[in-house]
C-alpha cells in the first residue's frame, strides 16, 4: 500500500512538472496569437534558451545541490555555487541572444540601434533575478516534499509502534483472563463438580473468542456483548444465593463497534472484589446506548478488598484498560472508579464506531 501510494505521488509530481513546464515554453506562442502576429521557429529558438537555463538550475538543486549540500548543512558551498552558476548562466544568456540574432535572425551588429552596457546588465540582471527565484521554489518545494515525508514516516513509526503496545496488551490481557477463570472454576470442582465439567466447556468458547475472534482492531458490538453474556454465566455458577446479581445488555446493538475485551477487567473486578462468601452482596452490571454513538457501561458492586494474599494479579486488567484506552479512544472516552460508601461504582463512557464490513476490517 505504501508503494502504491508513493508511486501515485510520483506520478503526480512528473505530471505538474511537464504542465509547469510545456506552459513556459508555449507562453510566447500564446502571446503572438492574442497579439495577432504568428511567432517564427527561428525568433521561438531564442526564446527557448532562459526556459532550458531556468530547467538546468532548478533541477541542478532539487537533485543534486539540495541534497549534497543543504540537506548536509554545507549552506556556504551551496550558496557559493549556486551563485557562479547563476552568474555563468546570465553571461552565457547574453552571448546567446546576441549569437541568435546575428546569426539566426540574420541582424548583424552594425544594423542594430548601439545599446548602452546600462541595457545589457539589466537583462542580464533581470535573467540573473529570474534564475535565483527558481533556485528558491526548488528548494522550498524539496524541503516541502522532504517535511511530509518526515512527517508521514514519524506518522508511520507511531502506528507501528502504536498497533505493537497494543498487541502486547492483549498479549497481557489473554493470560490475566485464563488465570482468573480458572481461579473461579478451581474453586467450583470442590463445591459442585458437574457446574464445573460444565464451566470448563463454557470457557473453551469464551477461549476461542479470545484467542481466535477477537483478532481484529475493531468487532461488533454485539459479538462482545454476547462475550459479556456467557462470561457473566459462568461466573455466576460459583456464585451463592446471598449475591444478588443482575445484568442489562441492549439487544440492537446498532451495527456500532468496539475494542474487543474492553469491557471485561470492570466485570473480573465486580466478580473478584464484589463477592463475600459470609455477607449478602451484589453485581449489577448495565450496557446502554444513548440517542447518539455513545455506550454507557456502568459495573456497581458491593465492596470486599481482598487480602494481601489473595491479591495475585490485582490491577493488571485496570491498568491493561486505562493504556488501551489511552491508544484506541483518545479524547473519546471517560473511565470512572470511586468507593461510594460500602460499594464500588465503575463506569466507563465511549464514543463508538460506526460498522463497517469485515473484508474492510482485516485489509486495515
Amino acid at each position: 500500500m505504501q508503494t502504491t501510494q508513493r508511486s501515485r505521488t510520483k506520478v503526480i509530481q512528473v505530471i505538474v512538472h511537464t504542465i509547469a513546464w510545456a506552459m513556459m515554453f508555449c507562453s510566447p506562442l500564446f502571446f503572438s496569437q492574442g497579439e495577432g502576429n504568428s511567432i517564427s521557429w527561428a525568433r521561438y529558438l531564442g526564446f527557448c534558451a532562459s526556459p532550458l537555463a531556468f530547467m538546468l538550475v532548478f533541477y541542478l538543486n532539487y537533485f543534486v545541490l539540495i541534497d549534497r549540500l543543504l540537506f548536509r548543512k554545507r549552506l556556504g558551498t551551496f550558496v557559493l555555487i549556486n551563485l557562479l552558476l547563476i552568474i555563468l548562466l546570465a553571461v552565457g544568456l547574453h552571448g546567446w541572444h546576441e549569437f541568435h540574432r546575428t546569426y539566426v535572425m540574420g541582424i548583424p551588429p552594425s544594423s542594430r540601434p548601439r545599446a548602452r552596457t546600462q541595457f545589457y546588465l539589466f537583462f542580464m540582471l533581470r535573467d540573473a533575478v529570474t534564475m535565483l527565484l527558481v533556485t528558491g521554489l526548488s528548494v522550498a518545494i524539496k524541503m516541502t516534499g522532504r517535511w511530509y515525508r518526515v512527517e508521514r514516516e514519524k506518522q508511520e513509526i507511531e502506528k507501528e509502534r502504536t498497533q505493537a503496545e497494543l498487541q502486547n496488551l492483549k498479549s497481557q490481557l489473554n493470560p490475566h483472563f485464563l488465570f482468573n477463570t480458572l481461579n473461579n472454576i478451581y474453586a467450583l470442582v470442590a463445591l459442585n463438580p458437574q457446574q464445573a465439567q460444565y464451566a470448563l466447556h463454557s470457557l473453551s468458547q469464551l477461549l476461542r473468542y479470545v484467542l481466535y475472534d477477537n483478532n481484529q482492531q475493531m468487532m461488533p458490538l454485539s459479538k462482545e456483548l454476547a462475550f459479556i453474556r456467557s462470561y457473566v454465566e459462568l461466573m455466576s455458577l460459583r456464585l451463592s444465593k446471598q449475591v444478588q446479581l443482575e445484568v442489562n445488555l441492549p439487544e440492537d446493538d446498532r451495527g456500532y463497534q468496539v475494542a474487543p475485551l474492553l469491557f471485561i477487567a470492570l466485570i473480573e473486578n465486580a466478580f473478584k472484589h464484589g463477592v463475600s462468601a459470609t455477607e449478602p452482596s451484589f453485581i449489577h452490571i448495565s450496557f446502554a446506548l444513548t440517542g447518539g454513538d455513545t455506550l454507557i457501561c456502568t459495573v456497581e458492586n458491593s465492596c470486599f478488598p481482598k487480602n494481601e494474599l489473595d491479591r495475585s494479579g490485582s490491577g493488571i486488567g485496570l491498568e491493561n484498560l486505562r493504556r488501551r484506552l489511552s491508544l484506541l479512544y483518545p479524547g473519546q472516552h471517560i473511565l470512572r472508579m470511586e468507593k461510594i460508601g460500602e460499594q464500588y461504582v465503575a463506569q466507563l463512557i465511549l464514543t463508538l464506531k460506526p460498522h463497517v464490513q469485515d473484508s474492510e476490517i482485516g485489509s486495515k
